[in-house]
């Protein structure tokens, strides 16, 4: 039987037994809301972006909840010899900006969806500049995705990646040894935008209830009271 959602079995497994025992080595877990996940069907997972290793240490938590993560990845790691061949054969999709090619990933990304994949998003874009780690004002791509396709939104918080390597930084802190939490909320509600024509206004808003679900499932990691409103880098 094809496997259109996930890879090769070859690379599938060759990703588990890198992935999993690094995993456990560098973090203790702390996971809740696992059950939120839908196990079958296609999904939206958007989540928050705190370092460069939480895409592997949310993988390895989506994997144990039953869903193969097809990540977003840029564009330029596919052309790295050996590199872009792994990241292809792990079914990421390339994200390519500021090109004709820009809206590529979000056709690829529906069809994915068609086949019942799991596509993870940073709706964000990159990772937060907010001063008190709180996720970013996002980009509109998870939201045209989900208005388009009708498929469900799960919002997953996560903290304690940046504890292990802080963004910007090369080498990580490994001792001691850290806690990635990782929760899981429900689906985030847009039926308000179901029907209206897909505006920069109407996207903007409900990428703004993406970004809150997010941010409502850290506040509630960090124990820590939110924000009213997410930290805009541009400064508007």
């Amino acid at each position: 039987m094809r496997r259109l959602t996930r890879p090769s079995r070859f690379w599938e497994s060759l990703a588990v037994v890198i992935v999993k025992p690094l995993s456990l080595l560098l973090v203790k877990r702390d996971w809740r809301h696992g059950e939120r996940i839908p196990r079958e069907g296609g999904i939206i997972i958007v989540a928050n972006h705190l370092s460069w290793t939480d895409p592997v240490l949310l993988a390895h938590f989506l994997y144990n909840n039953g869903r193969w993560p097809v990540v977003l990845a840029k564009s330029a790691l596919f052309k790295v010899p050996l590199l872009g061949h792994a990241v292809r054969s792990l079914c990421a999709i390339p994200v390519y900006r500021g090109s004709a090619d820009a809206a590529r990933s979000l056709h690829e990304s529906a069809q994915r969806l068609k086949d019942g994949g799991a596509i993870l998003f940073y709706p964000e874009g990159t990772c937060t500049r907010d001063p008190a780690l709180w996720p970013m004002v996002g980009k509109t791509g998870a939201a045209r995705l989900a208005l388009e396709s009708g498929a469900p939104v799960i919002p997953v918080a996560h903290w304690g990646a940046h504890e292990l390597l802080p963004y910007g930084e090369k080498r990580p802190r490994l001792f001691p040894r850290k806690t990635f939490l990782v929760s899981v909320g429900p689906p985030v509600d847009l039926s308000a935008y179901a029907g209206r024509p897909p505006h920069a206004s109407v996207l903007r808003e409900a990428t703004g209830d993406i970004i809150a679900a997010i941010t409502a499932q850290l506040a509630e990691l960090r124990g820590e009271q939110a924000p009213e409103s997410p930290y805009d880098p541009a400064g508007r």
